[in-house]
C-alpha cells in the first residue's frame, strides 16, 4: 500500500505510475529538502546551510511559474542524468547530483508523473546566499570534474538480485554517502572513504561508518539489527537521532520490507577499509574524572540505561559495546547527553520513548566526565573527551 494509503485508510486510486512514483520519491527523500517547515509540499524554501553559505531548496510542485510545471519528463530525467537544470545551469551538489545520475529512466518517470499529481505551490525561489566565490555556478565545474561521473547505475552480475537493489537504493536514491563519507573542503569526497562516516558540515552531528568495520561500522550488526534501525528506527543496537530521524521519519519507514532487507545485505556487504583497530584495553582515564563520571551515570542514566550500560531493549539503547558511543568522535554521545532527543515516531513505532537534556543540569566537566565514563566502561574503546569539546558543542546551534 502507498503511503497516502496508509494515511487516509482508504484503496489509493490514483494511476499505478503515480503510486510508485510516490514511493520512489520517498526513497530520495525529496519531501525532506524541498519543503520548509510549516511550508506546502514541494513548495522548497528549506534553508540548507553549508561552509560555503546558505542555499534554498527549489519548489518542485507542478506550478508552472515557480515550480516545475512546464517541464517534460524528458528534462526532468535530464537533469537527475547530468546535474544540469533545463536551462543549462549547474546544479549545486547540496543536492546529491552525484547519487541520483544512478536512477533508472523507468523510476525517474515515476517520480515526474508523482509530482505532476501533488497540488501546485504558488511560491516564488528564494534566491541563495553564497560567499563569493563560490556564488558563480561556473566554479561547479572544476567540481564536477572531480566528483561528479554521469550514468545509470550498473548491476553487478556476479551478486545477487537483492543485493543489486540495495546498491542501487544506497547509492542512488537514497544517497547515503552524502552524509556517511567525509566531506573535503571542496565539499567532495573521495571512493576511498565512502561509507567510512565523517562529520556533517554546519549541523554538527557524525554520520558513522556503515562499512563492515566491527568498531565503528556494521561488522557485528545482523540484518535484523540493521532493518530496525532504517525501517523503525530503534534496534537492539541503538536508535537513530539527529538528521538521520529525519531520514527515517520522512522516508525509510515508507519503504517495503524487501527494499529494506536488500539495503541491509548492501550495507552488510561493504569492506572495511581501516582492519583491526580499536582493540586493547581501554583508555587510561584519570581517577577523579572516571570516579565523577560513575556517579553522573549512576544518578541520572542507569535507570534506562542499565547499571552496565546493557540498555532495556528495545527503546533504551545499550551503552555497552555500542559503537555510536566509542567511535573516534565524541560528537554524538555529547550532543545527545546535553540536548536529548527523540527516536522518530514511525508506523513500526508510534510511540518513541525520548531522552531529556541535561545541558541544564551538568556542567561542561561534569558532562566531559559522564561522556567520557560511557566511552571507557564495560570495555567500550573510545577516547576520554575535555570540557573543551562539550563547551564548543553547547553553544553549537541546534539543527
Amino acid at each position: 500500500a502507498s503511503p497516502a494509503a496508509h494515511a487516509t485508510g482508504t484503496p489509493d486510486t490514483r494511476p499505478a505510475n503515480v503510486i510508485r512514483g510516490e514511493y520512489l520519491a520517498r526513497a530520495g527523500d525529496c519531501i525532506a529538502c524541498h519543503t520548509a517547515p510549516r511550508g506546502k509540499m514541494f513548495g522548497g524554501g528549506l534553508a540548507m546551510e553549508t561552509p560555503f553559505g546558505t542555499l534554498y531548496s527549489p519548489n518542485i510542485s507542478p506550478d508552472a511559474q515557480y515550480g516545475i510545471g512546464t517541464w517534460s519528463a524528458d528534462a526532468f530525467f535530464s537533469m537527475l542524468r547530468t546535474g544540469k537544470a533545463p536551462d543549462g545551469k549547474l546544479i549545486y551538489p547540496v543536492m546529491p547530483i552525484a547519487q541520483y545520475t544512478k536512477v533508472t529512466r523507468e523510476d525517474s518517470d515515476a517520480i515526474f508523473a508523482y509530482l505532476m499529481s501533488v497540488p501546485p505551490v504558488r511560491q516564488q525561489n528564494r534566491p541563495n546566499e553564497l560567499r563569493f566565490p563560490f556564488n558563480h555556478r561556473n566554479l561547479l565545474i572544476g567540481w564536477r570534474s572531480l566528483y561528479f561521473r554521469e550514468g545509470e547505475f550498473k548491476p553487478d552480475p556476479t551478486r545477487s538480485v537483492e543485493w543489486n537493489r540495495g546498491a542501487y537504493l544506497v547509492e542512488g536514491l537514497g544517497h547515503c554517502t552524502m552524509c556517511h563519507t567525509k566531506i573535503n573542503l571542496l565539499g567532495g569526497s573521495s571512493r576511498d572513504k565512502q561509507f567510512a562516516g565523517g562529520l556533517i558540515p554546519v549541523q554538527n552531528w557524525y554520520a558513522p561508518s556503515l562499512t563492515s568495520d566491527k568498531d565503528g561500522g556494521l561488522g557485528d550488526w545482523s540484518i535484523k539489527d540493521i532493518v530496525d534501525l532504517l525501517q523503525a528506527g530503534i534496534s537492539d543496537r541503538g536508535a537513530v537521532y539527529g538528521p538521520m530521524a529525519e531520514v527515517t521519519y520522512h522516508s525509510l519507514q515508507y519503504l517495503n520490507d524487501d527494499d529494506v532487507k536488500a539495503m541491509a545485505v548492501y550495507l552488510k556487504s561493504l569492506p572495511d577499509n581501516d582492519p583491526g583497530r580499536k582493540s586493547g584495553p581501554p583508555a587510561q582515564v584519570d581517577r577523579k574524572v572516571a570516579a565523577k563520571g560513575k556517579q553522573i551515570y549512576a544518578d541520572k542514566c542507569a535507570m534506562c540505561h542499565g547499571a552496565n550500560g546493557e540498555g532495556k531493549l528495545q527503546h533504551y539503547p545499550p551503552l555497552a559495546g555500542n559503537q555510536s558511543i566509542e567511535m573516534d568522535s565524541a560528537v554524538n554521545p555529547i550532543r545527545i547527553v546535553l540536548n536529548g532527543g527523540f527516536p522518530p515516531g514511525t508506523q513500526r513505532n508510534p510511540e518513541p520513548y525520548g531522552m531529556p537534556p541535561f545541558a541544564q543540569e551538568l556542567n561542561d566537566a561534569d558532562a566531559a566526565a559522564v561522556v567520557t565514563y560511557i566511552r571507557t566502561a564495560w570495555g567500550n574503546h573510545g577516547l576520554p573527551v575535555t570540557p573543551k569539546e562539550v563547551n564548543d558543542l553547547r553553544n553549537a546551534p541546534l539543527r
